[in-house]
């Protein structure tokens, strides 16, 4: 138990009816959670309203509620704190609760349309082959040092965040790598954390289902930067165009990396190929096993974020070169008949055109590129015609599927994914519903040393209809298929 006005610290707080020296269990923004004694937080979300449940939190036991609006009926004997944003009082009060754990490692946080995952999960790997215990909050996994949970957003919520933080230090944790979403940062599900530093990977189409403009999906990012403290750094892309953008007002110290501009930390691709990258960041060369223009710039990430950290940089150099690459993540498989499958999350048009650059960079011309590509259904539909042009554009096939279709029709996801598709490319494409049958085609049609890539879903083990989550893995299925042919 805890006494409520001790969790109240930083709260901007409008009204108060009852008391706040009042004994308290623990927060529960879910009124399906709460028990005896519980404050419960009314948050207003994209699919319903916290403050509809008010009345249902206070029979389950709730002794406070936290609430932008007092309900009509105010009950006796239950404390009524009227904030100006529950989102921000839930993030206070979470780290309040777990006596801000983030001020007790060094937590630093990578935003960016793509590179999070990857940036944020190989500085794990990194700091534990440093000999560090180390935590991770990520798209695929949450790793309180070698123990393993689940994932389930990109930015988990507040209580969430802190709760895990509290678990690292607990069991000693020196650093934490945290991937920071747009949707994060907008619900105010980091607000009260004290960040070492922060990284900005780049900036393209995403998110728009969400962020009624670019603009606003663009200063929604810049704001994380805002508010770092003097004592953080700032390490930025400039190599993208809003790479200084993140910089323009932050207290942080501005650090910059690059493959084709001067700054801070800079890097050249000496070679390019399926095995890896030989790079020269600083002047000093280094193997890696990741692959790709696109790794190069995570990776010259990952260096800055380690020097800066206090890594040596020699010692950083040689950490890069053991990096192994993240479940998901341009994971590739070879067939004994020499064919290549390749998986890789690629959701955006970005990361699709970065990723099938990569591939033609590395493959002659003697190789087919064939790839399978879907769009989420609930989310940005402007990008679906812009994927499937850049699909047909720059593979020699391909096959245009399902991937999360939710709660839309696939037959409509492809559709509108097809009208993106320009005249001279139709004869290079295909649809295919049923994404297990595409995959299939796709290795039906692949000859000795061609190329697949099975794009969009990575790392995820389901595929999710009508709200239910069937098991799905491209990588698993993929080798399924290959192996067949093999026989």
């Amino acid at each position: 138990m805890i006494v409520l006005k001790d969790i109240l610290y930083k709260v901007s707080i409008e009204a108060v009816k009852g008391s706040t020296e009042i004994a308290v269990n623990k927060i529960e923004f879910d009124s399906r959670k709460i028990q005896e004694n519980d404050v419960f937080v009314a948050i207003r979300g994209t699919l319903s309203n916290g403050h509809d449940f008010i009345e249902k939190a206070i029979n389950l036991g709730a002794v406070v509620v936290i609430c932008d609006t007092l309900p009509d009926v105010i009950v006796t004997g239950i404390t009524y704190i009227q904030v100006k944003d529950t989102n921000s009082a839930l993030a206070f009060m979470a780290n309040n609760y777990y006596d801000n754990p983030s001020s007790k490692l060094k937590l630093v946080g990578i935003t960016g349309t793509n590179g999070k995952t990857t940036v944020a999960s190989l500085l794990y790997q990194l700091f534990k082959k440093a000999g560090y215990k180390v935590g991770l909050l990520s798209t695929v996994k949450i790793m309180v040092d070698e123990v393993e949970y689940k994932a389930t957003h990109t930015t988990p919520d507040s209580l969430t965040i802190n709760y895990y933080l509290n678990e690292m230090v607990a069991i000693g944790c020196e650093y934490c790598f945290m991937e920071v979403s747009s949707h994060g940062i907008h619900q105010k599900r980091t607000e009260g954390l004290h960040f070492e530093g922060g990284v900005f990977t780049n900036l393209s189409h995403d998110h728009l289902d969400y962020h009624p403009t670019f603009a606003e999906y663009r200063d929604v990012k810049k704001s994380f930067f805002d508010h770092l403290p003097k004592t953080a750094f700032a390490l930025t892309n400039i190599d993208d165009k809003n790479g200084l953008v993140m910089l323009q007002n932050t207290y942080a110290k501005k650090m910059t990396y690059a493959l084709k501009s001067y700054a801070d930390y800079k890097a050249q691709i000496l070679e390019n190929q399926l095995s890896g990258l030989l790079l020269k960041i600083n002047e000093n060369e280094v193997w890696v096993k990741l692959i790709g223009t696109f790794n190069a710039y995570n990776l010259l990430a990952i260096y800055g974020t380690a020097v800066q950290l206090g890594v040596e940089s020699f010692e950083a150099l040689r950490l890069l070169s053991e990096l192994e690459s993240v479940s998901g993540r341009f994971q590739f498989v070879v067939s004994d008949k020499k064919i290549t499958a390749i998986v890789d999350y690629a959701h955006t048009p970005d990361a699709l055109e970065n990723v099938l650059k990569t591939i033609n960079d590395i493959r002659t011309k003697n190789e087919q590129l064939i790839t399978v590509v879907g769009c989420g259904g609930d989310r940005d539909k402007t990008k679906r015609p812009i994927m499937a042009n850049i699909a047909t554009q720059m593979s020699d096939k391909a096959i245009i599927t399902s991937d999360n279709p939710r709660t839309e029709n696939p037959a409509t996801i492809i559709a509108e994914m097809e009208a993106g598709v320009e005249a001279q490319n139709f004869k290079k494409s295909l649809s295919i519903e049923d994404r297990k049958q595409a995959i299939k085609t796709a290795c039906q049609l692949a000859n000795p040393n061609d190329i697949i890539l099975i794009a969009g879903k990575g790392h995820e083990t389901y595929q999710e209809i009508n709200g239910v989550r069937h098991d799905f893995d491209d990588m698993k299925i993929v080798k399924e298929f290959l192996e067949q042919l093999n026989k």
